[in-house]
């Protein structure tokens, strides 16, 4: 009876150890259902984000800086999902980044540097929150580049953009290599969900690319989709609204327009959308620089542009 006892025990343990190793490779790896939901963000250096992390009392007493904005009692509320009890950054795993090279779970320091922010905090955030799958971002910026020249799409004619070829193969790469790139990727399939787009600096400060941008975004939006084989693709363009309600210069106001005429071709009726960010200007007092073509550093500024441009693309999604 005693060697029964002891080998129905056994067989018992072994059976309970199985279950533990059933159960520990169920909640192992992908956090997210499959598929993971791709979205591209690109465009030049404030999609790169230029943000500041730490609050430096030598930059206008840390003021602006996320740093700041977490330990700010009249802002605290707002950005406390960025830390978690102890006060150090969230990393989210089930919202998965790749920035040219530098890949992980979302958090901060996804910013043009290390020690900066863009949209792509918040905006993972938001997106991230909407779906119970894996959300992939794949960032694609470089400071300095032009709609007209450097991503100048293939339907505008002329010389087809550096930035623009680049930008397809990157894309095309990262999805050809998500098991390389994200070991815990279950292997389960993907699919591409959305684009966004902050750019403009290098086309409101010449006349030519001025002229053509409204032409250039829609024929951009059109070949990114044709390029990339995902029809009607959401796309969400945010505003380049440096200087606020106070920008006066023709150019830049010229720009503006034409970023929002494109949202409103009956052709991109519910699939594409414009996100105004002249309400997110910070002036320089309050913000940790004076470099107003990057939005004065303003970590603030990078976050609300990042989740009101994933507001817009969760109702963009919502539609399809």
């Amino acid at each position: 009876m005693s060697t029964r006892r002891n080998v129905q025990a056994a067989l018992c343990l072994a059976s309970a150890l199985a279950l533990l190793v059933t159960a520990s490779a169920a909640w192992a790896g992908q956090p997210g259902k499959s598929p993971v939901k791709v979205f591209i963000l690109a465009g030049q250096s404030n999609m790169e984000g230029q943000g500041v992390i730490a609050a430096d009392p030598k930059r206008n007493e840390g003021k602006g800086s996320l740093e700041y904005l977490v330990k700010n009692p009249a802002t605290a509320e707002r950005f406390k999902h960025l830390v978690d009890k102890d006060g150090k950054w969230v990393v989210r795993d089930d919202v998965w980044i790749w920035y040219l090279g530098r890949k992980g779970g979302l958090t901060v320091g996804y910013g043009a540097k290390e020690t900066l922010i863009g949209p792509e905090l918040e905006f993972g955030n938001v997106v991230g929150d909407y779906f119970e799958n894996q959300v992939l971002l794949v960032k694609v910026a470089w400071g300095g580049k032009s709609l007209g020249k450097d991503f100048r799409p293939p339907s505008s004619g002329g010389e087809v953009g550096p930035s623009y070829t680049e930008l397809v193969k990157q894309v095309k790469d990262v999805l050809g290599n998500l098991k390389t790139l994200f070991p815990d990727y279950d292997g389960k399939g993907y699919e591409l969900a959305g684009f966004g787009w902050h750019q403009g600096w290098n086309d409101r400060i010449n006349q030519a690319f001025n002229d053509e941008y409204e032409k250039n975004m829609a024929n951009f939006i059109r070949d990114i989709r044709k390029d990339l084989g995902a029809k009607d693709l959401p796309f969400v363009i945010a505003e380049t609204g440096m200087s606020g309600r106070e920008e006066t210069h023709p150019r830049a106001l010229s720009l503006m327009r034409a970023q929002a005429a494109v949202a409103e071709y009956p052709e991109f009726k519910g699939n594409v959308a414009f996100v105004g960010t002249r309400d997110f200007w910070r002036p320089k007092e309050v913000s940790p620089s004076a470099q107003a073509y990057h939005w004065n550093s303003s970590a603030e500024t990078y976050f609300l542009i990042g989740g009101a441009m994933g507001e817009a693309m969760i109702k963009l999604c919502g539609k399809r």
